[in-house]
Protein backbone atom coordinates (compact mmCIF):
# COMPACT_ATOMS: atom_id res chain seq x y z
CA UNK A 1 0.00 0.00 0.00
CA UNK A 2 3.33 2.15 0.02
CA UNK A 3 2.98 3.19 -3.34
CA UNK A 4 -1.11 3.30 -3.66
CA UNK A 5 -2.08 6.61 -5.30
CA UNK A 6 -5.52 7.61 -3.63
CA UNK A 7 -6.17 10.19 -6.86
CA UNK A 8 -6.14 8.27 -9.50
CA UNK A 9 -9.04 8.94 -12.04
CA UNK A 10 -9.53 5.29 -12.55
CA UNK A 11 -9.76 3.57 -9.21
CA UNK A 12 -13.12 2.54 -8.50
CA UNK A 13 -14.99 1.56 -5.17
CA UNK A 14 -16.85 -1.32 -4.45
CA UNK A 15 -19.69 0.85 -2.78
CA UNK A 16 -21.97 1.92 -6.33
CA UNK A 17 -20.55 5.68 -6.89
CA UNK A 18 -22.44 7.76 -10.11
CA UNK A 19 -19.83 9.43 -11.77
CA UNK A 20 -21.84 12.52 -10.79
CA UNK A 21 -22.02 11.97 -6.80
CA UNK A 22 -19.71 14.28 -4.68
CA UNK A 23 -18.06 11.72 -2.85
CA UNK A 24 -16.44 9.51 -4.99
CA UNK A 25 -13.42 7.59 -3.97
CA UNK A 26 -11.51 10.03 -5.19
CA UNK A 27 -12.84 11.81 -2.61
CA UNK A 28 -13.35 10.62 0.92
CA UNK A 29 -14.30 13.42 2.77
CA UNK A 30 -14.33 13.03 6.69
CA UNK A 31 -17.13 13.73 8.94
CA UNK A 32 -18.77 13.06 12.26
CA UNK A 33 -22.24 11.01 12.09
CA UNK A 34 -24.31 9.38 14.57
CA UNK A 35 -26.27 6.06 13.39
CA UNK A 36 -27.94 6.45 16.47
CA UNK A 37 -29.13 9.37 18.78
CA UNK A 38 -26.21 10.22 21.37
CA UNK A 39 -23.88 8.17 19.46
CA UNK A 40 -21.44 10.41 17.35
CA UNK A 41 -18.81 8.84 15.62
CA UNK A 42 -15.76 9.72 12.48
CA UNK A 43 -17.00 8.31 9.07
CA UNK A 44 -16.00 8.49 5.65
CA UNK A 45 -18.55 9.80 3.03
CA UNK A 46 -18.46 7.21 0.03
CA UNK A 47 -21.67 6.98 -2.80
CA UNK A 48 -24.97 7.51 -0.32
CA UNK A 49 -22.75 5.16 2.53
CA UNK A 50 -20.85 6.64 5.19
CA UNK A 51 -17.79 4.22 6.39
CA UNK A 52 -17.54 3.81 10.04
CA UNK A 53 -13.84 4.41 11.27
CA UNK A 54 -14.78 3.70 15.04
CA UNK A 55 -16.55 0.32 13.87
CA UNK A 56 -13.65 -0.77 12.02
CA UNK A 57 -11.10 0.31 15.02
CA UNK A 58 -9.35 3.17 12.53
CA UNK A 59 -10.41 6.32 14.34
CA UNK A 60 -12.21 7.21 17.20
CA UNK A 61 -13.59 10.44 19.07
CA UNK A 62 -17.00 12.20 19.21
CA UNK A 63 -15.07 15.24 16.53
CA UNK A 64 -12.41 15.47 14.28
CA UNK A 65 -10.52 17.34 16.35
CA UNK A 66 -7.93 14.82 17.38
CA UNK A 67 -7.27 14.34 13.97
CA UNK A 68 -6.49 17.54 13.26
CA UNK A 69 -3.87 17.92 15.49
CA UNK A 70 -2.09 15.58 14.26
CA UNK A 71 0.14 15.88 11.78
CA UNK A 72 -0.62 16.21 7.99
CA UNK A 73 1.02 12.94 6.93
CA UNK A 74 -1.14 10.71 9.49
CA UNK A 75 -4.37 13.04 7.57
CA UNK A 76 -2.91 11.91 4.24
CA UNK A 77 -1.91 8.15 5.42
CA UNK A 78 -5.45 7.13 6.85
CA UNK A 79 -6.81 8.49 3.51
CA UNK A 80 -4.90 6.22 1.79
CA UNK A 81 -6.18 3.62 3.96
CA UNK A 82 -9.82 3.96 3.81
CA UNK A 83 -8.99 4.32 0.20
CA UNK A 84 -7.59 0.93 -0.20
CA UNK A 85 -10.34 -0.41 2.23
CA UNK A 86 -12.61 0.89 -0.09
CA UNK A 87 -11.13 -0.03 -3.91
CA UNK A 88 -12.82 -2.46 -5.70
CA UNK A 89 -9.78 -4.84 -6.25
CA UNK A 90 -9.57 -5.50 -2.55
CA UNK A 91 -12.16 -7.78 -0.73
CA UNK A 92 -11.04 -7.23 2.34
CA UNK A 93 -13.81 -5.13 3.23
CA UNK A 94 -15.78 -5.56 0.51
CA UNK A 95 -17.12 -9.04 1.83
CA UNK A 96 -17.27 -8.41 5.54
CA UNK A 97 -18.57 -4.39 5.70
CA UNK A 98 -21.49 -5.54 8.29
CA UNK A 99 -22.21 -2.64 10.08
CA UNK A 100 -19.12 -0.70 9.37
CA UNK A 101 -21.47 0.61 6.32
CA UNK A 102 -24.44 3.19 6.80
CA UNK A 103 -26.57 4.49 4.66
CA UNK A 104 -26.42 8.38 4.69
CA UNK A 105 -30.21 9.00 4.72
CA UNK A 106 -30.42 6.61 7.96
CA UNK A 107 -27.90 8.84 10.04
CA UNK A 108 -27.48 11.91 11.68
CA UNK A 109 -25.04 14.21 10.05
CA UNK A 110 -23.07 16.42 13.02
CA UNK A 111 -20.67 19.63 12.64
CA UNK A 112 -17.40 17.70 12.10
CA UNK A 113 -15.40 19.65 14.69
CA UNK A 114 -15.59 21.51 18.00
CA UNK A 115 -14.66 25.17 16.26
CA UNK A 116 -12.44 26.99 18.28
CA UNK A 117 -11.95 30.15 16.80
CA UNK A 118 -13.67 31.69 13.35
CA UNK A 119 -11.96 33.96 11.02
CA UNK A 120 -14.17 35.10 8.32
CA UNK A 121 -11.86 37.05 4.79
CA UNK A 122 -12.96 39.24 2.67
CA UNK A 123 -11.11 37.92 -0.32
CA UNK A 124 -12.58 38.14 -3.64
CA UNK A 125 -11.55 41.18 -5.60
CA UNK A 126 -15.08 41.34 -7.44
CA UNK A 127 -17.16 41.19 -4.12
CA UNK A 128 -14.86 43.52 -2.49
CA UNK A 129 -15.04 45.85 -5.88
CA UNK A 130 -19.08 45.47 -6.17
CA UNK A 131 -19.92 46.23 -2.27
CA UNK A 132 -17.40 49.79 -2.37
CA UNK A 133 -18.78 50.87 -5.78
CA UNK A 134 -22.40 50.38 -3.97
CA UNK A 135 -21.15 52.19 -1.06
CA UNK A 136 -18.41 54.11 -1.39
CA UNK A 137 -16.80 55.59 -4.81
CA UNK A 138 -16.86 53.68 -8.20
CA UNK A 139 -14.27 54.96 -9.50
CA UNK A 140 -12.59 54.10 -6.18
CA UNK A 141 -13.92 51.34 -4.56
CA UNK A 142 -11.12 49.28 -2.63
CA UNK A 143 -9.88 51.00 0.33
CA UNK A 144 -6.11 51.56 0.14
CA UNK A 145 -4.72 48.35 1.88
CA UNK A 146 -7.07 45.38 0.20
CA UNK A 147 -4.25 44.90 -2.32
CA UNK A 148 -1.90 44.29 0.63
CA UNK A 149 -3.38 41.84 3.18
CA UNK A 150 -6.43 39.91 3.29
CA UNK A 151 -8.86 42.02 5.16
CA UNK A 152 -10.65 39.66 7.97
CA UNK A 153 -12.67 39.74 11.18
CA UNK A 154 -13.19 37.21 13.83
CA UNK A 155 -16.34 35.77 14.21
CA UNK A 156 -18.99 33.95 16.59
CA UNK A 157 -17.78 30.45 16.79
CA UNK A 158 -20.22 29.41 18.93
CA UNK A 159 -23.21 29.99 16.10
CA UNK A 160 -21.63 28.15 13.87
CA UNK A 161 -23.83 25.41 12.56
CA UNK A 162 -24.47 22.27 10.25
CA UNK A 163 -26.12 22.68 7.10
CA UNK A 164 -29.98 22.26 8.06
CA UNK A 165 -30.09 24.23 11.02
CA UNK A 166 -33.48 26.94 10.32
CA UNK A 167 -32.01 30.26 9.96
CA UNK A 168 -34.12 32.89 12.51
CA UNK A 169 -34.74 35.71 11.55
CA UNK A 170 -32.52 38.08 12.91
CA UNK A 171 -33.97 41.68 14.96
CA UNK A 172 -31.30 44.11 15.53
CA UNK A 173 -31.23 48.26 15.04
CA UNK A 174 -32.15 49.03 12.02
CA UNK A 175 -31.81 52.76 10.70
CA UNK A 176 -33.93 54.78 7.09
CA UNK A 177 -31.91 58.20 7.76
CA UNK A 178 -28.49 57.01 9.87
CA UNK A 179 -29.52 59.53 12.69
CA UNK A 180 -31.72 57.39 14.27
CA UNK A 181 -33.03 53.75 14.74
CA UNK A 182 -35.42 50.94 15.82
CA UNK A 183 -35.44 47.62 17.20
CA UNK A 184 -36.93 45.65 14.70
CA UNK A 185 -36.83 41.99 12.40
CA UNK A 186 -34.46 42.38 9.64
CA UNK A 187 -35.74 43.54 6.28
CA UNK A 188 -32.57 42.90 4.44
CA UNK A 189 -31.77 39.35 4.83
CA UNK A 190 -28.97 38.23 2.98
CA UNK A 191 -26.23 34.62 1.91
CA UNK A 192 -22.76 34.87 1.40
CA UNK A 193 -21.10 31.77 -0.69
CA UNK A 194 -18.44 31.02 1.05
CA UNK A 195 -15.85 28.31 1.41
CA UNK A 196 -14.48 27.44 4.67
CA UNK A 197 -11.45 25.41 6.00
CA UNK A 198 -10.11 24.04 8.71
CA UNK A 199 -6.83 24.31 10.69
CA UNK A 200 -4.85 22.25 12.42
CA UNK A 201 -2.32 22.52 15.19
CA UNK A 202 0.51 23.61 13.26
CA UNK A 203 -1.05 26.13 10.88
CA UNK A 204 -1.75 23.30 8.15
CA UNK A 205 -4.98 23.31 6.60
CA UNK A 206 -7.00 20.21 7.10
CA UNK A 207 -9.93 20.44 4.42
CA UNK A 208 -12.50 22.28 2.69
CA UNK A 209 -16.50 22.81 4.17
CA UNK A 210 -18.71 24.94 1.68
CA UNK A 211 -19.83 28.16 4.11
CA UNK A 212 -23.21 30.72 3.85
CA UNK A 213 -22.51 33.17 6.16
CA UNK A 214 -26.02 34.24 6.53
CA UNK A 215 -25.90 38.60 6.90
CA UNK A 216 -28.35 41.20 7.88
CA UNK A 217 -27.46 43.77 5.73
CA UNK A 218 -29.90 46.62 7.01
CA UNK A 219 -28.31 45.32 10.76
CA UNK A 220 -24.55 46.05 9.32
CA UNK A 221 -25.25 49.10 7.73
CA UNK A 222 -25.67 50.85 10.80
CA UNK A 223 -23.12 49.25 13.36
CA UNK A 224 -20.09 48.55 11.28
CA UNK A 225 -18.50 51.92 11.25
CA UNK A 226 -16.58 52.19 12.86
CA UNK A 227 -15.46 48.49 14.26
CA UNK A 228 -16.84 46.41 11.24
CA UNK A 229 -19.55 43.44 11.34
CA UNK A 230 -20.87 42.15 14.81
CA UNK A 231 -24.84 41.25 15.08
CA UNK A 232 -25.23 41.59 11.36
CA UNK A 233 -23.08 38.19 11.21
CA UNK A 234 -23.12 36.46 14.66
CA UNK A 235 -26.70 34.97 14.57
CA UNK A 236 -25.62 31.63 11.88
CA UNK A 237 -23.11 30.54 9.72
CA UNK A 238 -23.78 27.59 8.43
CA UNK A 239 -21.47 24.70 6.99
CA UNK A 240 -21.55 21.31 5.16
CA UNK A 241 -21.02 18.57 7.67
CA UNK A 242 -17.95 16.38 5.50
CA UNK A 243 -14.67 17.97 5.14
CA UNK A 244 -12.98 17.85 1.83
CA UNK A 245 -9.03 17.35 2.18
CA UNK A 246 -6.15 19.48 0.06
CA UNK A 247 -4.99 16.32 -0.83
CA UNK A 248 -8.51 15.22 -2.97
CA UNK A 249 -8.71 18.79 -3.71
CA UNK A 250 -4.50 18.64 -5.05
CA UNK A 251 -6.18 17.57 -8.92
CA UNK A 252 -7.63 20.77 -9.35
CA UNK A 253 -4.89 23.13 -8.24
CA UNK A 254 -4.95 26.33 -10.02
CA UNK A 255 -3.09 29.78 -10.78
CA UNK A 256 -5.02 32.81 -9.09
CA UNK A 257 -5.16 35.97 -10.14
CA UNK A 258 -2.26 38.27 -10.40
CA UNK A 259 -1.44 40.53 -7.70
CA UNK A 260 -0.93 43.58 -8.12
CA UNK A 261 1.43 45.28 -6.41
CA UNK A 262 3.31 41.89 -5.40
CA UNK A 263 2.41 40.88 -1.66
CA UNK A 264 4.95 41.58 0.70
CA UNK A 265 7.29 38.48 1.09
CA UNK A 266 6.21 36.99 4.12
CA UNK A 267 2.48 36.77 1.81
CA UNK A 268 4.15 35.49 -1.39
CA UNK A 269 3.63 31.96 -2.49
CA UNK A 270 5.30 30.28 -5.12
CA UNK A 271 2.83 27.09 -5.99
CA UNK A 272 -0.34 27.58 -7.85
CA UNK A 273 -2.58 29.31 -4.98
CA UNK A 274 -6.16 28.37 -6.02
CA UNK A 275 -8.82 25.78 -6.93
CA UNK A 276 -10.63 24.96 -10.06
CA UNK A 277 -14.33 24.69 -7.66
CA UNK A 278 -17.47 24.78 -9.09
CA UNK A 279 -20.16 26.82 -7.35
CA UNK A 280 -23.49 27.78 -7.44
CA UNK A 281 -26.52 28.94 -5.49
CA UNK A 282 -30.21 27.95 -5.24
CA UNK A 283 -33.02 29.80 -3.92
CA UNK A 284 -36.16 28.09 -3.25
CA UNK A 285 -39.05 29.84 -2.11
CA UNK A 286 -41.51 28.03 0.42
CA UNK A 287 -44.53 28.13 -2.39
CA UNK A 288 -42.47 26.31 -5.33
CA UNK A 289 -42.26 22.75 -6.85
CA UNK A 290 -38.33 23.49 -7.37
CA UNK A 291 -35.31 25.62 -6.48
CA UNK A 292 -33.86 28.58 -9.07
CA UNK A 293 -30.30 28.39 -9.37
CA UNK A 294 -29.61 31.98 -8.91
CA UNK A 295 -25.68 32.12 -9.13
CA UNK A 296 -23.01 30.02 -10.98
CA UNK A 297 -19.21 30.92 -10.10
CA UNK A 298 -15.83 29.40 -9.08
CA UNK A 299 -13.65 29.56 -6.35
CA UNK A 300 -10.24 29.64 -8.63
CA UNK A 301 -11.51 33.88 -9.14
CA UNK A 302 -10.50 34.36 -5.28
CA UNK A 303 -7.71 37.19 -5.22
CA UNK A 304 -6.05 36.14 -1.48
CA UNK A 305 -5.13 32.05 -1.02
CA UNK A 306 -5.98 29.99 2.15
CA UNK A 307 -2.58 30.11 2.74
CA UNK A 308 -2.30 33.82 2.65
CA UNK A 309 -5.35 34.38 4.73
CA UNK A 310 -3.35 31.65 7.26
CA UNK A 311 -0.19 33.48 6.88
CA UNK A 312 -1.50 37.09 7.59
CA UNK A 313 -3.59 35.66 10.07
CA UNK A 314 -0.29 33.98 12.05
CA UNK A 315 2.33 36.77 11.21
CA UNK A 316 1.71 38.74 14.51
CA UNK A 317 2.30 35.72 16.38
CA UNK A 318 -1.33 34.62 16.92
CA UNK A 319 -1.39 30.84 17.88
CA UNK A 320 -3.93 28.64 15.55
CA UNK A 321 -5.88 25.31 17.32
CA UNK A 322 -6.79 22.69 16.04
CA UNK A 323 -10.51 23.10 14.18
CA UNK A 324 -9.94 26.59 13.96
CA UNK A 325 -12.17 27.52 11.24
CA UNK A 326 -11.49 30.26 8.61
CA UNK A 327 -14.34 31.50 6.01
CA UNK A 328 -12.93 32.31 2.40
CA UNK A 329 -15.21 35.59 2.26
CA UNK A 330 -18.11 35.85 -0.67
CA UNK A 331 -17.11 34.51 -3.43
CA UNK A 332 -18.12 36.24 -6.75
CA UNK A 333 -16.93 36.15 -9.74
CA UNK A 334 -16.86 38.86 -13.20
CA UNK A 335 -20.53 38.63 -14.11
CA UNK A 336 -23.63 39.28 -12.56
CA UNK A 337 -24.44 35.93 -12.55
CA UNK A 338 -21.69 34.95 -10.60
CA UNK A 339 -22.04 37.49 -7.97
CA UNK A 340 -22.16 35.58 -4.11
CA UNK A 341 -24.73 37.42 -2.74
CA UNK A 342 -28.03 39.08 -3.17
CA UNK A 343 -26.64 42.08 -2.62
CA UNK A 344 -24.81 42.00 -5.71
CA UNK A 345 -26.86 40.07 -7.61
CA UNK A 346 -30.13 42.54 -6.92
CA UNK A 347 -27.53 45.31 -6.51
CA UNK A 348 -28.68 46.53 -3.17
CA UNK A 349 -32.47 45.77 -4.01
CA UNK A 350 -32.02 47.93 -7.26
CA UNK A 351 -32.56 45.01 -9.67
CA UNK A 352 -34.42 42.23 -8.15
CA UNK A 353 -33.84 38.68 -9.75
CA UNK A 354 -36.53 36.84 -11.01
CA UNK A 355 -37.11 33.27 -10.23
CA UNK A 356 -38.32 30.28 -12.22
CA UNK A 357 -41.77 30.67 -11.06
CA UNK A 358 -41.51 34.65 -12.37
CA UNK A 359 -41.41 36.01 -8.39
CA UNK A 360 -38.52 38.46 -7.65
CA UNK A 361 -36.09 38.74 -4.84
CA UNK A 362 -34.22 41.64 -3.67
CA UNK A 363 -33.51 39.68 -0.09
CA UNK A 364 -34.55 36.78 1.51
CA UNK A 365 -38.08 36.18 2.46
CA UNK A 366 -40.06 33.84 5.67
CA UNK A 367 -39.69 30.02 4.26
CA UNK A 368 -37.31 30.35 1.12
CA UNK A 369 -34.65 27.42 1.05
CA UNK A 370 -31.00 28.06 0.18
CA UNK A 371 -28.78 25.41 -0.89
CA UNK A 372 -25.09 25.69 -1.93
CA UNK A 373 -23.49 23.53 -4.14
CA UNK A 374 -19.48 23.23 -4.76
CA UNK A 375 -17.59 20.40 -6.78
CA UNK A 376 -14.38 19.86 -8.75
CA UNK A 377 -14.79 18.07 -11.63
CA UNK A 378 -12.72 14.81 -12.77
CA UNK A 379 -12.21 12.66 -15.59
CA UNK A 380 -15.32 10.30 -14.67
CA UNK A 381 -15.52 11.33 -11.56
CA UNK A 382 -16.07 14.31 -9.06
CA UNK A 383 -14.78 15.61 -5.86
CA UNK A 384 -17.44 17.10 -4.06
CA UNK A 385 -18.78 18.88 -1.26
CA UNK A 386 -22.67 18.08 -0.89
CA UNK A 387 -24.90 20.55 -0.03
CA UNK A 388 -25.17 23.03 2.39
CA UNK A 389 -29.14 24.41 3.53
CA UNK A 390 -30.77 26.84 5.68
CA UNK A 391 -34.49 27.94 4.92
CA UNK A 392 -35.55 31.17 6.30
CA UNK A 393 -37.99 31.01 9.49
CA UNK A 394 -39.83 33.96 11.07
CA UNK A 395 -38.00 36.35 13.57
Amino acid sequence: MASYQPNQSNLTSWVPVPPDHPFSIQNLPFGIFAPKPGDPRPGVAIGDHILDLAELNIWEGDSLNGLMARPPQVWSDLRARVSWLLNSENPELRDTSGRALHRAEDVELLLPAAIGDYVDFYSSLEHATNVGSMFRDPANPLLPNWRWLPIGYHGKSGTVSVSGTPVKRPKGQLTGDNQSAVYAPCRRLDIELETGFFLGSSGDIFGLVLLNDWSARDIQRWEYQPLGPFLAKSFLTSISPWVVTLDALTPFRVDGPEQQPAPLPHLQTAEPRNYDIHLEVWLQPASAPSATCIARTNFRHMYWSMRQQVQHLTSNGAPVRAGDLCGSGTISGPTRDSFGSLLELAWNGTKPITLDTGETRAFLEDGDTITLRGWCQGVGYRVGFGDVTGTVVPA
